[in-house]
């Protein structure tokens, strides 16, 4: 059985917290490295910039000098111009040294001492041109011509040598970090994404044992629901055949009992009419009491004699036998709407069914009648019986109360006995019925092949009332 995995992914009780897991590990491990990185590229600028300020320091430096060597020759103003730009340039570039170097003090002693150093260059240089200015020359040129500058010079490259080598020692360190943060980050993204990825292994391998114990399971259901299928499709085949054979045996049962009451009953009420008879031949001239009596009881024989003859065809109508399914329900129908004073519009035709079909049937209009003179309060009952192709249709429909099919009812045994009836005879029966919208019952039971005689003429019975 295929499973969607996504589906599966979100019903996982441990997919959700160890993606989780795995996602803010490769955030922190993302943002950790990106903080570092990021702070030490910014140093390394920083210590870009500072290598930028010593060069410039130590060019402004000579600059200066070369402006003042130009002045001192040609006694042009035009070379003050650069030695005053240099000057303002140093003087910028020491105070962005120092303020880069606050932070270190090794660093800041060698800045603060660079500063002095230029300091002093810068003083020695204005000092000479004070002097020209001044119109001392041989002051001046014995100043410019001393090793003074020259050594203040020296100083001040071995400062700004020992600055930048510090500086360059701290770019290689930070370049160092820089490259362990981004090995680290890397290993770490690699980790986790191992991680992620032996996690999304073993979630499909537990997925795998899944499908096959899910698929294990879904035989098993399967070959249960097919046991269970067999065994209803049996027990059905067993309880037709024995709602079959228990209304074979009732049939039987009443076919016995019609032949005891008509042969043993029927003796005795003959027997008891036949004495009665003679006991009224025997007695002559009889007081008018006797008389009255002796009508009495042989009108009590006669009764009983119809009691019994309605009984037998209650149990065993022999009108099926003697004239055929739409005769007796016709006469069915006239004794209904004589003792229950309801009119009954028979259309019934001929047909050609079995004797169990036929006795199904008739006892089906039987039950019907009954369920309406009990439940229905109808004032008008119709009843059809025709042939439409391989089957026979049998319709009973009144204008009575009617129910609602949906709704189960105790008092329902009898269409439940009907449907057995008509299914034991490889027939369907369908009730229609609504409140306040009657009732109709219809049965279709397969006919049997017509007979090589002509069939009897049509009964039809407009209102058997």
């Amino acid at each position: 059985m295929e499973v969607n995995l996504w589906v599966q992914l979100r019903r996982s009780p441990f997919a959700l917290p160890l993606a989780a897991m795995v996602a803010l590990a490769v955030v922190v491990i993302n943002e950790t490295g990106y903080g570092e990185a990021t702070d030490t590229v910014v140093g390394l600028g920083g210590r870009a910039s500072t290598r930028i300020d010593l060069q410039e320091i130590q060019r402004g430096i000579l600059e200066a000098e070369s402006g003042q060597r130009g002045y001192l020759l040609t006694g042009r103003q035009s070379y003050l111009e650069p030695y005053n730009r240099s000057v303002e340039k140093i003087d910028s570039r020491l105070r962005s040294l120092i303020n880069h170097y606050v932070d270190d003090p090794a660093s800041t002693v060698l800045a603060r001492r660079l500063e002095e150093r230029v300091r002093e260059k810068l003083s020695e240089l204005a000092t000479t041109l004070n002097l020209y200015a001044e119109g001392k020359q041989d002051q001046w040129r014995e100043l410019l011509m001393s090793d003074i500058g020259r050594e203040k010079m020296e100083e001040v490259r071995r400062d700004v040598q020992a600055l930048l080598v510090a500086e360059t020692n701290i770019i290689a360190s930070e370049r160092e970090n820089l490259f362990r943060t981004l090995r680290y980050s890397r290993i770490g993204v690699n980790v986790m994404a191992a991680v992620a990825l032996l996690a999304l292994f073993l979630f499909l391998r537990k997925k795998q044992a899944l499908d096959h114990a899910l698929a294990d399971h879904a035989l098993a259901l399967q070959a249960d629901h097919d046991k269970l299928e067999q065994e209803v499709v049996r027990r059905t085949a067993d309880l037709t055949e024995l709602a079959q054979h228990l209304e074979t045996a009732r049939e039987d049962e009443r076919g016995r009992l019609a032949r005891e009451l008509h042969d043993e009953l029927g003796a005795l009420l003959t027997a008891a009419k036949l004495d009665a008879a003679r006991l009224k031949r025997s007695l002559g001239q009889m007081p008018v009491e006797v008389e009255d009596k002796l009508k009495r009881l042989n009108s009590t024989v006669d009764q009983g004699i119809a009691l019994k003859r309605r009984i037998i065809e209650e149990l065993r109508p022999s009108l099926l036998s003697h004239l055929g399914l739409a005769p007796a329900l016709e006469i069915q129908a006239k004794e209904f709407a004589q003792r229950s004073d309801i009119p009954v519009r028979a259309q019934l035709e001929p047909v050609e069914l079995s004797d169990n079909a036929e006795i199904s049937i008739y006892r089906l209009v039987q039950e019907s009648l009954t369920n309406i003179a009990k439940y229905a309060y109808a004032s008008d009952i119709a009843i059809t019986l025709e042939r439409v192709g391989e089957r026979v249709h049998i319709a009973v429909q009144d204008n009575g109360r009617g129910f609602d099919p949906k709704v189960s009812r105790h008092s329902a045994h009898g269409l439940m006995g009907m449907r057995y009836r008509v299914e034991a005879q490889g027939g369907v029966l369908r009730v229609t019925s609504a409140p306040g919208q009657g009732t109709t019952v219809d049965a279709w039971l397969p006919a049997d092949p017509p007979a090589t005689t002509a069939p009897s003429p049509s009964v039809t019975t407009r209102d058997a009332a």
